[in-house]
């Protein structure tokens, strides 16, 4: 397969799926671009703490020109999934060729027992993967990587305290484990950008004046039994939330234009002013959204979300 350097970017979409993203939430986020920004249709500087599944991001690429990105993570599979992507699309979509025939012709049962295999194969890995400099073994785990996710129960990325990989196996009749015309599309996306494996806070030696900040970070629980904070080790506290409103108020400070999104509390209290209280004085607006996820199925339905700007819409 030959890929063409010089072929127009595709519409490209996240490339796994990734609790919380932002998918059905596009056009209101895309709503409330700043009219600065959407008038002349381009970004100078596009920055984005949280990267998860990268979907504003990847809308924003086949909309906008963005001058240079920049999209960080904790998480640090996540990271090298993207750098893998980037650097060796070719590569990796021969692997997932491989994995993904090998999976399918199997039966429903050695299907799941494949499914084991190569989690624990992922899993043995951990100990000694050089998660800091690219080498070949790159594409293997990222080539896992999705596989799991796609194969995975509720395509849900979770580890246990020795960062293992624990989602069981998922009964799915005929996956598709990967796209090859959007994973070229998501490496051309990717190009001029930089992605960055580290806390939310190191982000903020980039902003400057104008430039778009995105902040998705891990919601706070909408009731006391969630728990889908979890997306790295140590999880994402309150306290987190609380450090992150901090930097919303630097970042303001520096002229950039901040959007963030976050569940709202009021969905289970209508007393819990948690956001508007940390967000006091910026533009906070509560729009609808699905909830997909809940072990309680009369849970699940349409839910209010918070998007809060330092911008008048």
């Amino acid at each position: 397969m030959q890929i063409n350097p010089k072929k127009k970017l595709l519409n490209a979409r996240p490339f796994l799926k990734w609790v919380g993203g932002k998918t059905q939430l596009l056009n209101e986020l895309e709503k409330r671009i700043p009219d600065q920004i959407r008038e002349k249709k381009t970004i100078k500087k596009y920055i984005e703490p949280y990267v998860g599944g990268g979907a504003l991001f990847f809308y924003l690429k086949t909309k906008y020109d963005i001058k240079d990105s920049y999209l960080f993570d904790i998480n640090k599979e996540l990271i090298v999934a993207y750098k893998t992507i980037q650097m060796e699309s070719k590569a990796l979509i021969d692997k997932l060729e491989e994995i993904e025939n090998k999976h399918l012709e199997k039966s429903e049962e050695n299907r799941k027992e494949h499914y084991y295999e190569v989690r624990n194969k992922f899993n043995r890995q951990i100990s000694n993967f050089d998660y800091d400099n690219y080498n070949e073994n790159w594409v293997e785990r990222t080539s896992f990587l999705i596989f799991l996710n796609k194969t995975g129960f509720n395509g849900l990325f979770r580890q246990n305290q020795k960062c293992e990989f624990n989602v069981p196996f998922g009964r799915y009749n005929n996956p598709k484990i990967y796209d090859e015309k959007n994973i070229i599309a998501v490496s051309e996306a990717l190009r001029n950008t930089e992605i960055i494996c580290g806390d939310f806070t190191e982000s903020e030696k980039y902003v400057e004046k104008e430039s778009f900040i995105y902040f998705d970070p891990p919601y706070r629980p909408i009731s006391k039994t969630s728990n889908f904070t979890t997306y790295a080790k140590n999880g994402f506290q309150e306290e987190d939330q609380i450090r992150l409103s901090e930097l919303f108020k630097k970042m303001d400070k520096k002229g950039a234009y901040l959007m963030l999104s976050n569940s709202d509390p009021k969905n289970e209290d209508i007393d819990d002013d948690f956001f508007d209280e940390l967000y006091r004085g910026h533009n906070i607006e509560r729009v609808p959204a699905k909830r997909h996820i809940n072990c309680d199925a009369s849970k699940r339905g349409e839910i209010n979300e918070l998007i809060i700007t330092n911008y008048p819409i």
